[in-house]
């Protein structure tokens, strides 16, 4: 993992509104992680908040027995990490690296004083919040209303965003956990979109979206 002081434009934190991220943009500091490297554990004290540059991240809880679920993968622009800046409260869950990542982390300090000196940004920050909220109230939903083919066509668009082909940033049991099921019917899922035409997979990890619209359509409740 190495470590400096961000010179990353403000564009980089995109998911953040411009105001907020102008401001925050000047005060992070850049580190890369590897593949593999957890970048905060649930549980413990929370005195960061981070932005993606580049690369993706897993957001997971595990269980008491170990059981893992993924309840987001973050691509570039997102944030994470920012709960505790608004209840104290220790870390909710686990952020580990799916790829080499590299992230602007910038302390709560930090936040509290660019919101001390320009108290109309709490505004921004609070947006930050309402939309985590929104995600939230989704991925419930998404749990209770869509079958697994439903919640399977809607984590890979996720996944893929705006591109038609993409690589696969996580193993299949990674994409079982955050569909919420088996490896075994989430491959049954994709074995379905592939016979109908709707996506095309090769090498195991290499999927290109052939339509979209019904892949789409199948995320409905």
């Amino acid at each position: 993992m190495q470590s400096r002081r961000s010179g990353e434009p403000p564009e980089s934190f995109g998911s953040l509104p411009p105001a907020l991220a102008e401001q925050l943009a000047a005060v992070a500091t850049t580190r890369r992680h590897r593949r593999g490297d957890y970048i905060c554990h649930a549980g413990e004290p929370a005195t960061r908040l981070f932005v993606v540059h580049s690369g993706r991240i897993a957001i997971a809880v595990r269980s008491r027995d170990g059981r893992e679920s993924v309840a987001a993968v973050l691509g570039p622009g997102a944030l994470f990490g920012e709960l505790p800046f608004f209840d104290g409260e220790p870390r909710s869950s686990d952020a580990r690296a799916l790829t080499p990542v590299m992230l602007g982390e910038i302390s709560y300090e930090a936040v509290r004083a660019i919101v001390d000196a320009e108290p109309n940004l709490l505004w921004e920050v609070t947006l930050i919040l309402t939309r985590r909220l929104r995600a939230t109230d989704e991925a419930l939903a998404d749990a209770m209303f869509l079958d697994v083919t439903g919640r399977t066509a809607k984590r890979l668009l996720q996944i893929a965003g705006t591109d038609d082909e993409f690589s696969l940033p996580v193993t299949q049991e990674e994409l079982a956990a955050m569909v919420g099921a088996s490896r075994e019917r989430v491959n049954k899922a994709i074995a379905t979109f592939v016979r109908l035409g709707w996506l095309q997979v090769s090498a195991r990890t290499r999927y290109r979206i052939l339509d979209r619209d019904e892949l789409e359509a199948r995320t409905r409740v």
